[in-house]
């Protein structure tokens, strides 16, 4: 299946958030009128830490809904988890997921083509968000991330369009195969050097190499526990 209907469309704008100082577009909300999408990602959308969030390879945010059920039966029923966009997404379509979909793949949605970017790096804001203290580093661990667009033609969307796939360059690199070698973690310079190959954002272009070089895995405890509350 190369068509997926959206369940939900979403945006959310920058609201003070769990902890001194930090702010967060996090919570989203749905959208029913038809929404522009721009190389930064939808109209109406914000980011709250834009050193992290956001940006042409961060534009637009996707995550399965298909996943809800894996989290509700592990978490409980949370009410977070009762709708779509408990993890930020501005995206929500069912089974379509980091098992099978690639690093490049090209989606028409609407007026628009998207290209995925690359996965998500889960950070503690999720902690405070599903109040779960290692939310992050369970999502990170379950490889349910999601991932991010960049947008290569702008273009209207409405919920009732249907991402397309229009193209696929790289059949050999699902995310979640980028996912285990970033997570799991690996430093298997067999595993690593190929995908130093792949169109990489410079961040994971710049930890595979890194890796590589020093032969020890990145200290994650800043991202996924961030500041003291």
């Amino acid at each position: 299946m190369n068509s997926f209907p959206l369940h939900a469309l979403l945006t959310g704008s920058v609201q003070p958030y769990t902890r001194p100082g930090s702010r967060s577009g996090i919570a989203k909300q749905p959208r029913l009128d038809k929404v522009w999408i721009s190389p930064l990602g939808l109209e109406g959308d914000a980011q709250g830490d834009l050193r992290v969030h956001g940006g042409p390879d961060k534009a637009v945010h996707h995550y399965d809904y298909a996943h809800y059920a894996n989290w509700l039966n592990e978490l409980g029923p949370l009410p977070v988890l009762q709708q779509p966009g408990a993890f930020g997404e501005n995206l929500s379509t069912a089974g379509l997921s980091e098992s099978n979909i690639c690093l490049g793949d090209r989606f028409q949605l609407g007026g628009a083509l998207l290209e995925v970017s690359q996965s998500r790096q889960p950070c503690w804001k999720l902690n405070d968000r599903f109040n779960v203290p290692n939310m992050a580093k369970r999502v990170q661990d379950s490889g349910r991330t999601g991932w991010y667009y960049r947008v290569l033609r702008p273009g209207l969307v409405h919920v009732s369009d249907v991402l397309t796939l229009v193209e696929r360059p790289h059949p050999a690199w699902p995310l979640q195969r980028i996912n285990h070698i970033l997570y799991t973690p690996t430093l298997d310079p067999d595993q690593l050097r190929p995908m130093l190959e792949l169109p990489l954002v410079p961040s994971h272009h710049k930890l595979a190499l890194r890796r590589l070089e020093q032969g020890q895995v990145e200290d994650w405890t800043k991202r996924i526990e961030g500041p003291e509350k």
